[in-house]
């Protein structure tokens, strides 16, 4: 209901303008309690597990607009996670409690120029000045970028321990000076979320801005890096479903060679097959959930569930998009913007070649 009352019929005037007015959807959000809800009740959150979360990620899917469903996951389950679960008391109400509450929109700061799923070198540091951090480098492909209040950001805080002890993940807010976020990025898709390239030039913010210990930063990111790509699983799951059953709709009704296409046994059995597979990852996708509630190691399901994530997301609007031949190929068309929204559950969030190599590793073949 929200989604319809206050996304979808806007969607359309949001890709065109490439942007939409984050602070205002996400404090109806906020509002209405979607943005807290496996966050601690004493900062505003419902504080249940993640169950409820996925169904959130879920309904999502329904939004006419990736790149809206992106922002607010962002939001919800990229950005914040770690700073729940690891940040100070005084962290937590000075940062998180207004994310929940929808007051702040929020960006993640990892990837870089050099440095996208090899978040091991990232060249960004973090030098200590009396009780400051003092910040230089830069982060690109940075959802929520030009329009965050702040980004958790992924930082070098030591030459030593080696590239997996030596990180910190510190809250940044962007309108400290010394941060350059004017840079907007033209994407493929996606287009109603703001994306920046940001810079950070002798950037002072206070250490008690870091998250949890000093040199943790990868571990913390690696654990939010899990409920990203269950997030990516459960959006795909509505996302490709939503796209097949309204493609077999347009094929009913759609008449070539005096008969509706839907006759054709090749297109009925197309649709049956990415039916069936996305009917698998829904299956992988709320068994990693479940086992992700109960505590159990789901490293190996969780790239599982992203690279089935990332296949189907190709697959499916491809040939969705050849059964709806050139009222497919029309830009504004449904299934021409799944095709380019969708495109980058293989990328983001760790690429399908990342997770098959972290299935590699758990399965022992590395």
């Amino acid at each position: 209901a929200f989604i319809d009352r206050e996304i979808n019929p806007y969607a359309a005037q949001w890709e065109a303008e490439e942007q939409f007015p984050s602070h205002e959807l996400f404090k109806k959000a906020g509002q209405a309690g979607f943005l807290g809800i496996t966050k601690p009740v004493e900062y505003g959150g419902a504080g249940l597990d993640y169950t409820y979360n996925a169904v959130w990620a879920e309904e999502l899917g329904h939004i006419h607009a990736g790149g809206i469903a992106s922002s607010l996951g962002v939001q919800t389950d990229m950005a914040t996670p770690a700073l729940a679960r690891h940040g100070s008391d005084e962290l937590r109400r000075e940062f998180l409690a207004p994310a929940i509450a929808g007051d702040m929109v929020v960006s993640i700061g990892v990837s870089e120029v050099g440095a996208g799923s090899d978040v091991a070198s990232i060249k960004t540091t973090a030098r200590k000045d009396g009780g400051d951090y003092i910040i230089n480098g830069g982060k690109m492909w940075t959802t929520n970028g030009t329009k965050a209040d702040w980004v958790c950001l992924l930082a070098n805080t030591s030459d030593e321990n080696g590239p997996h002890k030596n990180k910190s993940l510190i809250i940044v807010p962007l309108n400290t000076k010394g941060v350059d976020r004017s840079t907007k990025l033209k994407k493929y898709g996606l287009w109603a979320s703001d994306t920046a390239q940001i810079f950070f030039d002798n950037v002072r913010v206070p250490q008690r801005y870091r998250i949890g210990e000093e040199g943790r930063g990868f571990i913390y990111q690696m654990q939010q890096f899990i409920e990203e790509r269950l997030f990516a699983g459960c959006r795909t799951i509505v996302q490709m479903q939503e796209l097949v059953d309204e493609t077999a709709a347009y094929l009913r009704d759609r008449v070539a060679f005096g008969k509706p296409l839907l006759d054709n046994q090749w297109i009925q059995y197309t649709l049956a097959d990415l039916s069936t597979e996305i009917a698998a990852l829904r299956e992988m996708t709320h068994s990693c959930i479940e086992g992700y509630v109960r505590g159990d190691d789901v490293r190996l399901l969780t790239a599982q569930t992203k690279l089935k994530a990332g296949k189907l997301a190709r697959t499916v609007p491809d040939q969705c998009l050849q059964f709806w031949g050139g009222a497919g190929y029309l830009w504004e068309s449904r299934v021409s913007r799944m095709m380019r929204d969708s495109r980058l559950v293989a990328i983001g969030g760790g690429a399908n070649e990342v997770m098959m190599q972290i299935i590699a590793k758990e399965l022992g073949y590395l």
